[in-house]
């Protein structure tokens, strides 16, 4: 939660606050923050992973006869695996803006669910799927965009979560 010094001056997420009181829990901090660290350079070796399995896709799906001609399902593969590697970067993204700043930003975040709820609408194969599964799918999809929605809403008005915390000035003289 955000919450202020003694000066006024606003501290933002403090949840893992490298300057906290208490001695082990600031040391747990530190450790959390390196794994986090960790799981930012294992992200990055999945996107590389990722890339060399959409190439290994496109190669594969070429050279079969006849040559480089692609059917339907397996354009529809290859953009899976495309989808995958964006939404791997979205949350590599996602990971350094927490490191950068202990915030984790809600549009970004809701965005990245987005991608990865069209992903699977690209690659559904409707003829397998059962109608009740579309159905959550289709709600998924729009409670993800009517929140995406709000939440760009609001901060193009100004109603960010920060500004709404900045202490009130004084208008009056005291």
């Amino acid at each position: 939660m955000a919450q202020e010094e003694s000066s006024g001056e606003k501290i933002v997420h403090q949840e893992l606050s490298s300057n906290f009181h208490d001695p082990l829990i600031r040391v747990l901090h530190v450790a959390i923050r390196l794994c986090i660290k960790m799981l930012a350079v294992l992200m990055v070796l999945v996107i590389f992973l990722g890339v060399l399995d959409v190439v290994y896709h496109l190669y594969d799906a070429l050279k079969e006869p006849p040559i480089l001609h692609l059917t339907v399902s397996e354009i529809f593969e290859i953009f899976g695996a495309f989808m995958v590697v964006l939404i791997a970067v979205e949350i590599f993204i996602n990971i350094r803006l927490y490191l950068g700043s202990n915030t984790l930003p809600i549009q970004l975040v809701i965005a990245t669910a987005l991608m990865a709820i069209a992903r699977k609408v690209i690659v559904l194969d409707l003829t397998d799927t059962p109608s009740e599964y579309v159905f959550a799918i289709g709600v998924v999809t729009l409670a993800l965009g009517v929140t995406y929605w709000l939440v760009s809403s609001l901060n193009k008005s100004g109603a960010t979560e920060e500004r709404a915390t900045l202490p009130a000035k004084s208008t009056s003289a005291d």
